[in-house]
Order: C-alpha cells, then structure tokens, then sequence
C-alpha cells in the first residue's frame, strides 16, 4: 500500500504553465523516531482494539491458569491492560475426534467447562476487572466504563454435534461466533485441513445440516465464521448465509500460500457479503518455515517430549531454557514471522477488497504469535507499524474493531428481521 508522508506545497501554476522551472516546492520534513510513537500510542489509545481469537485451557480461571495473574499465557488482564487490548474473543475450542454419540456428549461437555471458565472471570474473580458483552452496544458500553471486554467464539462445529437445539443454549451462555471447522471434517463441513485419516472432501463443501446450521445462526445472531473451512465449504456458507461472514482468524493466501489462508477469491467472496476477515497472527501461516527449519523443530520437540503447546509449558526450568536456547538457534538462522511481515497480509487485503473488511486477530495461546506481537502486553506494536505505513486514524479504527462491530450489528438485525418475521 502506497502511502507517503511527504506533503508538498501547491507549486506557481502560472510559472509551471508557461514552461518555466517551478519555484521551490516545500517538503515537510520526515517525522522522527519519536513523533512517530507518540502520534501511534495517541492512535492506540484512542481507538477501540478487538482481537477476535485468543484460546483458552480448560482449567482457566483456576487458581493453576489465573487470567487475574500476569503468568505464561499469552493473554491475561494485565497483558492486555499493558498492551492497550480492549476486547478479547475468549474461544470455546473443542477438538475433532470420531463422531460417535458417546464423543459428541463429551465434545459438549468440554465446551461447557470452558464456557463455565470465561463466565467465572467475568462474573465471580474479576467483575470490576473485565465483563462480559452480548452485543455490538455492549462491547462500546463497557469499554466507555474502564473495562476490559470479553466475548465469547466457538471454534469447531463440533461441539454442536447433530443436535441444532444446542445453537440456541450456546448463544444465551455468549456465543456471538461459532467456526464451523477446525482440523478435521465434521458434520457440518469439510475442513481446509482434513485429518490423515479422512478424504480431502467428504461433502464437498458445506453439509445439508450445515446450511440448517448457518440458517439457525443467522435467526439467533451468531456471526457465521468461515476460518478453518475449505476453499468450497467457504463459498458455500457465504452464499448461504443472510448475514454477512466472518473469517476470525486467517491469513492471506496471495502471501503465504498456506492451507489456512484464503485465496483472492474466497476473500472478493467475502467482501461480497459484507464480512470481514481477521487477519491471523501465526507465524507460520504469515510466513511459512523452510524445510529444514520445520524438520529441526520437529526433532527437538521429539527428543524433549513435547506434544502441543502445553507441552512446552509443563517443561521444568532447566529442560524450557535448554529448549528456548535451542530455539533461539533456529530462529536466529531462519528468522521467524515478524509484525511487519504480518502487517504485509493486512496490506493485501487492504488493497485487494478495501479498507472496510480486514481486521486483526493473534490466536493467542492457541498458536499465534509473531515477533513484535507475542502476548497480548505487544499489542501496540501493531499499531506503530500501521502507523508507520501511513494508514490513517479512521483505517486503522476499522482494522482494530469498527469493521467487526459493523459486522457484527448487521448480525443482529438479520436476526431481529428473522425473529420478528420480516424480510430485509
């Protein structure tokens, strides 16, 4: 994206007329380090900053994973007060596993203790600290107050199993997106990673109890949210839902060319229905590793025991900085995804669909990071490069929340049309 701080004064059009040298044109000299921060932390307080995916564990809001606590976790109360991050998408992930009666049972019961989870911080730990939001309004009512705000996503059809009634019980516990997919097909739809053991399509696209799925979100006000889903399964929501669709957490594919991301087409699709697709800040959907770097990792985790995230974390003092040590290796000679790097993504789609359907989201805690932008406390960090980009107060607002609160009032009024029997 092309823009430039220079600012010319008009030249002497009658002596640039009559073929003459223009008089001196006066340049405004390039801003300073300094003025730069200071006109980006005025910006980024400001503005309203909503991420739109940040993974919880299960034994959140306990006294082992305290949001109250600044600790290990990429996202915490105080990191995101550190930060300046206003709104956080606490997100109720269940994983795929067989789809059997027994399994969806405890696909529910896992997303009820993580539901249970994010309620206990926002209504018993730390009520005066960070409340709860169920709509548009009150995300910028709480936010006027002084708090932090939560809201609530699903990520992973999943744990609607194939019973639709649970969309209306997770939507009065808060839930204002449900991600169809996750890493596996389910019932709903096919998955833009499917799991070893699955063919690449299994409905070629979005199921006939997902189209029910998405009519029913669409009556109640859930966003419908496409990250996760197949190129078709994509296509097929968008044009099957009435509201327009959210990508909570993906990259740009034209990029990164990465599963994860979304071609150009699926994102003209998008911005066809109004949506908006959060920009992911993953490291290696931003900037895929080489190789040789992914093989190296793979032999550490191996060699130290290390399966998922919360591997790392249950590493004791001596065996984490021996595997910090040796990551830092790694990075240092196949350097990781920085900000700027991220930002190059928010740039394409910027440019590709317009200003009004890019956001931002991390997938804190569930792997996102990105140097410059690694917890929640770094979130500024963003800010500064878009500023130093030349994007604009009013831009940068939209990419930090305006276009998802856009989106998501457009939810609730198809909903409110649905519900009262209308038609738009």
């Amino acid at each position: 994206m092309a823009r430039k701080w220079l600012v010319v004064a008009p030249l002497l059009i009658t002596t640039w007329m009559c073929g003459g040298a223009p008089e001196e044109a006066e340049v405004a000299p390039e801003p300073t380090e300094e003025q730069i921060v200071e006109q980006a932390r005025a910006i980024h307080e400001r503005i309203l900053t909503i991420d739109t995916h940040d993974d919880i564990p299960f034994n959140f809001a306990t006294e082992e994973v305290d949001p109250g606590v600044r600790g290990d976790w990429q996202v915490d109360l105080p990191k995101m007060r550190e930060g300046g991050l206003d709104v956080g998408f606490f997100v109720v992930y269940v994983g795929q596993t067989e789809r059997t009666p027994e399994n969806y049972e405890q696909a529910k019961a896992d997303a009820m203790t993580k539901f249970d989870a994010i309620h206990r911080m926002t209504e018993e730990m730390y009520p005066e600290e960070i409340e709860l939001a169920y709509s548009a309004d009150d995300i910028e009512r709480i936010h006027d107050e002084g708090k932090l705000v939560a809201v609530i996503g699903i990520e992973n059809g999943y744990s609607i199993g194939q019973d639709l009634s649970l969309l209306e019980t997770y939507h009065a516990l808060g839930t204002r997106y449900i991600g169809l997919a996750h890493m596996g097909h389910n019932d709903l739809t096919d998955s833009s990673n499917p799991r070893d053991s699955e063919p690449e399509s299994e409905h070629d696209g979005l199921s006939a109890f997902g189209e029910e799925v998405v009519v029913e979100m669409n009556r109640l006000g859930i966003m419908v949210d496409v990250s996760h889903m197949s190129k078709q399964a994509m296509l097929d929501t968008t044009a099957a839902s009435r509201a327009p669709v959210v990508g909570s957490h993906s990259g740009m594919r034209a990029v990164n060319d990465h599963p994860r991301n979304m071609d150009d087409e699926q994102l003209l699709a998008l911005r066809d229905s109004g949506g908006v697709v959060q920009t992911i800040a993953f490291d290696g959907y931003i900037k895929s590793a080489p190789l040789e770097k992914q093989d190296a990792i793979a032999a550490l985790r191996a060699e130290m025991g290390i399966e998922g995230g919360a591997g790392v974390r249950s590493l004791g003092d001596e065996p984490r900085a021996e595997y910090d040590r040796r990551m830092a290796e790694l990075d240092a000679e196949w350097p990781p995804a920085n900000v700027q790097d991220f930002v190059d993504h928010i740039d394409h789609g910027v440019e590709l669909i317009g200003i009004d359907h890019i956001g931002i989201s991390s997938d804190f805690d569930g792997g996102g990071g990105v140097v410059g932008w690694n917890d929640a406390s770094e979130t500024f960090n963003v800010t500064l490069e878009l500023v130093r980009r030349g994007y604009s107060e009013e831009d940068i607002a939209k990419l930090w929340g305006g276009n998802l609160l856009r989106v998501l009032r457009a939810t609730e009024r198809v909903a409110q049309e649905l519900q009262g029997g209308t038609t738009s």
